[in-house]
């Protein structure tokens, strides 16, 4: 690790202290596929995406559903006018309606709310996949907020070492005040960025564990390192993988044929609707039985309005669903491009920047502590070095986020457990 490369050179005669970096609690590790798959499944807007799912479905059932009947009853006495002739009596009547679906329209229906299911469904794997590179590139963060503030606490120690060296020195009269004054000005700088590399790498934490829903633990540790590989398809295969799983794409596509299935249904609903009548009546002398047929014939008003606003929605669909698959394929290779220009940075830091960095920080510290250069060469190294430090942890940092957006966009993250 980076951080353990500055130790060995920092302490490079202090031969009983240890240059090992701490080891990680292995109960309270945790890999970046398990703290993707806990957020995926502990996270609120995972589960309310999920209820949307259920709603949808449960519009499918009543889709599907046929009319009911309406069932009429009435009755009362009857009450003659020549009271000789014709005793009292009552009456009673039933009806029943039941109305005749259009089955060009019922099937509309069905179709529109079995694509909204689809579209539920690429929202919910939109929201998990978006939840994922989240998770993973603050994963990555924390990594490199841990990493910089190592740094920044073994530069701080390096300057306090140098410190009580100069201090020693000037006591016994070898070096200038000066160099006391200036040194105390550094370490107190270190220490600065010491603490503020602390709270970052804290606040870092935080943020993870908001993602989580607080189902991390505050203590928890990452088996994981900026160094793990990257592991991407080919910029051609991903170009023909993207837009066929993107949730996003899926999702317009799934809306695309909703608003299809619409028009269709506002057009089914043009054709005359039939009603079975059926009448049944009792008095003291007749019984009657009736049945008929009541017809609705949209002759004033055709639902044009219902009609072009189906074809404006599937229009507004279809000509968003066209622009975002145009977006995807440009963030894909925004993102591919962003992957290859810190694979590079990362290659070229590792390929002597960083060692040479280091070699003339030994050798400014070695000189310095013969007396051949002074403390302002022994700085200009330092910050030389841990500049270099911080860049190489930032590429590596971009390299492992460029890859979060690609697997985002290609809706690839571990599925959580419970699946619904």
């Amino acid at each position: 690790m980076l951080g353990l490369i500055l130790v060995l050179q920092f302490t490079c005669v202090s031969a009983e202290e240890p240059a090992a970096v701490p080891a990680i609690v292995a109960t309270t590790a945790i890999s970046i596929e398990a703290l993707q798959r806990l957020g995926l499944e502990a996270n609120g807007l995972v589960h309310a995406a999920r209820s949307q799912v259920g709603i949808a479905e449960s519009g499918v059932i009543s889709a599907s559903a046929y009319p009911n009947p309406q069932v009429s009853a009435m009755g009362g006495p009857q009450h003659p006018r020549i009271l000789a002739a014709n005793p009292a009596n009552s009456t009673r009547e039933v009806g029943i309606v039941q109305p005749i679906e259009n089955p060009f329209m019922r099937s509309a229906r069905i179709d529109a709310a079995s694509a909204g299911v689809e579209a539920s469904r690429a929202s919910l794997n939109q929201v998990r996949a978006d939840l994922a590179a989240q998770l993973r590139v603050r994963a990555f963060e924390l990594l490199q907020r841990q990493e910089i503030a190592r740094i920044e606490t073994e530069v701080f120690d390096l300057m306090d070492d140098v410190r009580r060296r100069i201090k020693l020195a000037v006591e016994v009269g070898e070096t200038a005040r000066f160099e006391l004054i200036r040194a105390d000005a550094e370490v107190l700088n270190a220490a600065g960025r010491k603490e503020a590399a602390q709270l970052n790498a804290q606040r870092a934490r935080v943020m993870l564990r908001q993602l989580t829903a607080g189902a991390l633990k505050p203590d928890f540790e990452l088996s994981a390192t900026l160094r793990d590989p990257v592991q991407l398809p080919a910029l051609e295969v991903l170009r023909e993988e993207v837009p066929a799983a993107n949730p996003e794409i899926l999702r317009l596509q799934a809306e695309q044929e909703r608003a299809r299935r619409r028009i269709s249904q506002e057009r089914a609903a043009i054709i005359p609707s039939v009603d079975v009548l059926l009448l049944n009546y009792q008095d003291a002398q007749y019984t009657e039985n009736r049945a008929g047929m009541r017809v609705t014939v949209p002759l004033l008003y055709q639902r044009r309005g219902e009609i072009n606003a189906a074809i404006f929605d599937s229009a507004r669909v279809r000509e968003t669903l066209e622009y975002r698959v145009f977006e995807v394929g440009q963030l894909l290779e925004s993102a591919w491009q962003g992957y290859q220009i810190a694979q590079r940075r990362v290659e070229m830091f590792e390929g002597g920047i960083i060692r040479e960095a280091e070699l003339a920080f030994q050798v400014a510290r070695t000189a310095h502590r013969f007396g051949e250069r002074g403390l302002i060469e022994v700085l200009d190294s330092q910050r030389i070095l841990r500049g270099i430090l911080v860049d190489s942890l930032l590429a590596r940092f971009e390299l492992q986020a460029a890859a979060a957006e690609i697997d985002r966009l290609r809706a690839h993250y571990p599925k959580e457990q419970a699946l619904e």
